[in-house]
């Protein structure tokens, strides 16, 4: 395409007014030779944008550009930036750019300009292949990509400096709530495509922020990763039961929660109810009516947004995350009601999973949580992300399904043996995670040493070489 029209769309793309999926659409459609106010007038068009006003500010601007050349990021190249969505990581072009942070140059300026630099900020981040970015005072700004962590500058932050750039993007109240708790949660999006999940807290040294960076576009299952699909959209199929996805923090597991509702929305004809903290990847509704909730602005706790949700003739319960035992007991019990209930918990295998679940309750109620989780569990979905040796992440994923043998074994209280149960249960779709980390090592996935660190056994142990 022409520099100029490359400059617009790179200008667009970064302002969040349209995608480049879009802008690789208009060139399919136009042609490489077309003229910088043909491609803006078919944004306008095509109901893309509708303030021609803007549209005529960024045209102007990309022809000043263009004489000196093309974007370094180019929305229109084969190797510009794309989301990957596993573990909400975008993976950055081939060179592009470490993200640009001038700390004094940026707090001497006004709320409105540091507000835009931040913003620049946070999607130049994106575009580098970073999946969050922290502002903590006592400590440089950094961001982490590929799990290694960057400094974006050398100074460490005051903390009048975190505090106001943690706090710049806050409504007054946002700000009050995280003044008066010292903890907030909560999802920013600066444009259809930019939207981070932001968590905010105070430690000895002052305030510290946290961004993690969430896919622009809504995950299919096809496309992160998982084992056994066809298992996997079996689960789906049931109309009450539990499924559990689970796994450590940073395993993906909101990119498959969005996945799962996404194939939900597609295949069937039901009411959704999500309970999110907070909402991160937003479905439109499709086939399905989806409502989604945040804990904060739409409900005070999961528990209640549950016991809400029971009244709204839900067909499909999502909850964010099974943190309490009211909550687990309210999700069990809406399971065995006729209610599909998906939610996930902080467990690296089926085993603890279930031990986690079943533990949380009383003495006295162990046979009776059993024999219910016996009676609606559905499936347990494990998760990690493990460094690739192409530099990027890859997902192993273990697959528990609920057979008759395994209810037994949770009605008996005899979860030891599930590893048991899923060696022998390949048949029908389940797969342990270790065979699974021994699959991605043999076909070159993974580097023999990451393989050897995640396994236990001896057996497969002795089968990689280092």
């Amino acid at each position: 395409m022409r520099a100029d029209v490359s400059w617009f769309a790179r200008l667009g793309v970064d302002q969040g007014l349209f995608t480049r999926a879009q802008c690789l659409a208009l060139r399919r459609e136009l042609g490489e030779g077309a003229q910088l106010m043909d491609f803006a007038q078919h944004i306008i068009d095509t109901g893309v944008i509708e303030d021609i006003a803007l549209l005529e500010k960024l045209a102007d601007i990309a022809m000043n550009k263009a004489p000196f050349g093309r974007p370094e990021i180019d929305p229109f190249a084969d190797d510009t930036a794309v989301v990957n969505p596993v573990g909400n990581i975008s993976l950055g072009s081939k060179g592009a750019p470490m993200p640009e942070f001038d700390i004094l140059g940026w707090l001497e300026k006004t709320d409105e300009f540091l507000t835009e630099n931040l913003t620049e900020l946070l999607r130049s981040s994106s575009r580098f292949g970073a999946s969050d970015v922290h502002f903590t005072a006592g400590s440089p700004p950094f961001l982490r990509r590929r799990r290694e962590i960057l400094a974006l500058a050398e100074q460490p932050l005051t903390a009048e400096q975190a505090l106001r750039l943690n706090t710049v993007f806050l409504t007054s109240h946002q700000k009050q709530v995280y003044l008066d708790k010292k903890d907030l949660d909560y999802a920013l999006s600066l444009g259809p495509t930019s939207r981070y999940r932001v968590n905010l807290m105070f430690h000895k040294q002052g305030s510290s922020g946290s961004y993690r960076m969430i896919a622009s576009r809504i995950p299919r299952l096809d496309d992160i990763g998982l084992r056994n699909l066809d298992t996997v959209r079996k689960l789906l199929t049931y109309h009450n039961g539990l499924i559990l996805v689970t796994g450590p923090v940073g395993s993906g597991k909101t990119t498959t929660l969005a996945a799962l509702i996404a194939e939900l929305n597609e295949t069937r004809e039901d009411h959704i109810i999500t309970v999110e903290d907070p909402i991160e990847i937003v479905q439109p509704a499709r086939r399905c009516n989806v409502t989604q909730r945040e804990v904060g602005p739409h409900t005070k706790t999961f528990a209640t947004a549950l016991k809400g949700a029971l009244r709204e003739d839900p067909d499909v319960i999502v909850i964010g995350e099974l943190r309490d035992l009211e909550t687990m007991e309210m999700a069990i019990t809406a399971a065995e009601t006729g209610h599909l209930v998906i939610g996930t918990m902080h467990t690296s295998d089926a085993a603890t999973t279930l031990n986690r679940l079943l533990d949380v309750f009383p003495s006295g109620q162990q046979p009776q949580i059993r024999a219910s989780v016996a009676e609606s569990l559905r499936g347990v979905l494990c998760q990690r992300l493990l460094p690739a040796m192409d530099g990027g992440l890859v997902l192993a994923s273990e697959l528990l399904i609920g057979n008759t043998a395994v209810a037994n074994l949770i009605r008996d209280g005899k979860t030891q043996g599930l590893r048991n149960v899923m060696e022998t249960g390949s048949r029908e779709g389940m797969c342990l995670m270790e065979n699974v980390i021994f699959d991605l090592y043999q076909r070159g996935k993974i580097d023999p040493e990451i393989a050897r660190s995640q396994i236990s056994s001896r057996a497969l142990k002795a089968k990689i070489s280092i």
